[in-house]
């Protein structure tokens, strides 16, 4: 009888099966059995002891592992990932079906190949598209120009995660391709390629032949339909970074940002462009998202928001009506929705706007995601100004923080958002210098 490559582990109390199991038998924990491979050696005999563990001191590491970060060649990826890519990382890039995760990094292998030297390839591991789906891609993106680095990029039509590496190992390229995560499965474990197991010990294996060679990787990941990562929480453990590309998929913008980062800050944002050729970055994302900005019409305010050490300026539109329901209605796009209610709450309360039988829907212009408390003030505002139909002083933004008892508090770097709001043509920026209360600035609202 062949001896198992595979054992079901329960990921509560460790206890291990030869199968799955509904129910842990030990701790009785429910569906926590997890596909986990068979160490290839076995138990330590009794009364022997384990090597020593090699030792190196800092002033013996050799200069030569120390590398210089790859340029992607796009400043947008480049400021996400902190300046580049850093030789035998392993990055991981999610996102929903459709918004451009392949084309980004098609477009990231096609820069590297064109501006580096004759001896640099890239491996293109492509479990989901067959080599011709991506020449074709890879076509569209460069309209169709040959050149000598079409034979530096080198395609791996294959799901199987160990002869891949296999390859890997002995090729040694310098830049590593797989597309996608989810469609690779290992041999030793029984499981079909995207379950939790195989998708552990796969991300594991190709971990550690980038940290072994120092061979960088992107992993492209699929989501859940709530918008994480598909796989286990670990999976993210696993790498060293974890990128998200989002947007409405029959948007124009793309918005690329980081989730972890090891080697750099985790507050970043890329701001991308859908073109017919593929990605185009945008490097003042301000004048992008508000080239349609309203002016002169009521329920628009604007904000200059932090990313990273970015100031974004954004349009927060509001629109309040009257409510045909016994509840009304909280809607947000861009905003989280307790914000709205406690936003709304505040003005009912404090600035005695009659919100409690009206709708209220929020939205953020382009497509962007507002989350800091920087923007109380302005979404306050847009609604206000909607509730008594009113349009707010043109040139003029908002930055912010609004507190339970209606009062204006200040945010960080408020010199730099004025700055940039300047810059753009708002020469006001409204904050707590101009009002502690955000009575005083909803009341002269209508009054002439």
């Amino acid at each position: 009888m062949a001896k198992p490559t595979s054992q079901f582990v329960c990921q509560q109390c460790g206890y291990v099966s030869s199968k799955w199991l509904g129910q842990c038998a030990e701790c009785g924990s429910w569906n926590s059995f997890q596909e986990t491979a068979v160490p290839t050696t076995g138990p330590r005999p009794a009364g022997t002891s384990a090597m020593t563990a090699v030792t190196i001191p800092l002033s013996e590491v050799k200069q030569g592992r120390r590398r210089e970060r790859v340029s992607t060649k796009l400043s947008e990826c480049d400021r996400v990932l902190g300046g580049g890519i850093v030789p035998g990382s392993v990055m991981l890039i999610g996102g929903e079906p459709g918004i451009g995760k392949s084309t980004l990094l098609t477009q990231i292998v096609i820069n590297i190949l064109r501006d580096s030297s004759k001896d640099t390839r890239i491996y293109y591991i492509c479990g989901e598209e067959n080599p011709e789906q991506i020449s074709l891609r890879v076509d569209r993106m460069t309209g169709g120009s040959a050149g000598l680095w079409r034979s530096r990029l080198v395609f791996i039509p294959s799901v199987d995660a160990d002869s891949c590496l296999a390859t890997i190992e002995s090729e040694k390229p310098d830049l590593v391709i797989v597309d996608s995560i989810q469609s690779m499965q290992t041999v030793d474990l029984t499981g079909g390629a995207g379950s939790v197991g195989q998708l552990k010990e796969c991300t594991s294996r190709f971990t550690d032949v980038a940290k072994k060679h120092h061979i960088p990787m992107f992993l492209v990941g699929h989501v859940t339909k709530e918008g994480t990562i598909a796989g286990p929480k670990v999976l993210e453990h696993i790498v060293d970074t974890v990128l998200e590309l989002s947007g409405e998929r029959t948007g124009l913008f793309r918005l690329l940002r980081t989730i972890k980062n090891r080697f750099g800050p985790t507050d970043e944002v890329g701001v991308f462009r859908v073109v017919d050729s593929g990605l185009e970055e945008v490097p003042n994302p301000s004048s992008l998202f508000l080239q349609e900005a309203a002016s002169g019409v009521s329920g628009a305010a604007i904000v200059p928001t932090m990313e990273g050490t970015r100031v974004i300026l954004v349009e927060i539109q509001a629109l309040v009506v009257e409510s045909q329901l016994a509840m009304p209605r909280r809607v947000g796009r861009g905003v989280s929705l307790p914000r709205i209610q406690l936003l709304a709450a505040v003005l009912q309360k404090h600035c005695g706007l009659p919100l409690g039988l009206m709708d209220i829907f929020v939205n953020v212009a382009g497509g962007f995601i507002v989350d800091e408390p920087a923007a109380d003030l302005a979404i306050a505002m847009a609604i206000a100004s909607s509730c008594k139909n009113v349009p707010l002083p043109s040139s003029t933004a908002y930055a912010g923080e609004i507190g339970l008892l209606g009062e204006v508090r200040n945010v960080g770097l408020l010199e730099k958002r004025t700055k940039e709001s300047k810059r753009m043509g708002y020469v006001h920026v409204i904050s707590r210098a101009d009002a502690k209360f955000l009575r005083k600035l909803v009341a002269p609202l209508g009054k002439k």
